[in-house]
């Protein structure tokens, strides 16, 4: 068994041991997809949204508050809190590469963000005929994408912060943008265009997720941004991170 396996598992134990946030990964979005789905209006088709349905257009946003929560609050929490008792600096001591425990770390939050994105998407086929993604292809690549650019930016902040507390306060200059402009406060085609626009092109990429959703084609410019945003992001994570 590789030293990245044996992290990695021993890590999963311990995130399991306090199961809120992978709970909330899980099920939150679906909580909130009944939510709005019982909304007055959100299963109408509507101008605003394109000619879809407010419900179609958030399936997306929620996509976004999977990955933020434990991108951005989840992972730079658990290495903080890591750096602040010790537990990294004793870890210093040994061969084990700073690299493996931040992949174990973003190999267990993507399973369980990924988890929370399928229970999403089947529960809107299921209950609110929500279409599945027109070209799925497209849309495989553009969550991996996203999911790739929106966890780097939590690895940056847990490289860096030496407190859980810190950590949160980091975590939330990137969190309330991220989850902005991703749609969730307020559904995307409401926003000015401006802001459409940026959104477009931040992680975790709502816009091309939408597009590869309904089928308009996805900007190769918005893959390519996300993908740098993931390679960019995880490199200056790995040259920042300090043990204590």
């Amino acid at each position: 068994m590789s030293t990245l396996t044996k992290i990695t598992a021993t890590e999963a134990k311990v995130f399991l041991r306090s199961p809120v946030m992978a709970l909330a990964g899980v099920l939150l979005p679906p909580v909130l997809l009944l939510t709005i789905g019982a909304i007055p209006g959100m299963t109408e088709p509507s101008d605003k949204a394109g000619g879809y349905r407010f419900i179609d257009a958030w399936v997306p946003s929620l996509v976004v508050i999977s990955l933020a929560m434990l991108a951005l609050q989840s992972i730079p929490a658990a290495v903080a809190t890591y750096r602040e008792q010790g537990v990294l600096r004793r870890l210093a001591t040994t061969p084990v590469h700073p690299a493996n425990l931040l992949v174990a770390q973003l190999v267990i939050h993507v399973v369980v963000a990924l988890a929370g994105i399928a229970l999403v998407l089947g529960l809107a086929n299921a209950v609110y005929d929500v279409p599945l993604p027109k070209h799925p292809l497209t849309f495989a690549v553009t969550l991996l994408l996203g999911v790739l650019s929106t966890f780097s930016l939590g690895l940056i902040t847990a490289s860096i912060a030496r407190t859980a507390k810190s950590a949160g306060a980091l975590a939330m200059i990137l969190f309330v943008p991220i989850m902005f402009f991703g749609g969730v406060y307020l559904p995307r085609p409401l926003l000015p265009s401006v802001l459409q626009r940026i959104g477009d092109y931040v992680p975790p990429g709502s816009q091309p997720l939408q597009d590869a959703w309904v089928g308009t084609g996805v900007q190769p410019l918005q893959l390519a941004a996300l993908a740098a945003f993931a390679v960019l992001g995880t490199a200056l994570a790995a040259r920042l991170f300090r043990w204590q």
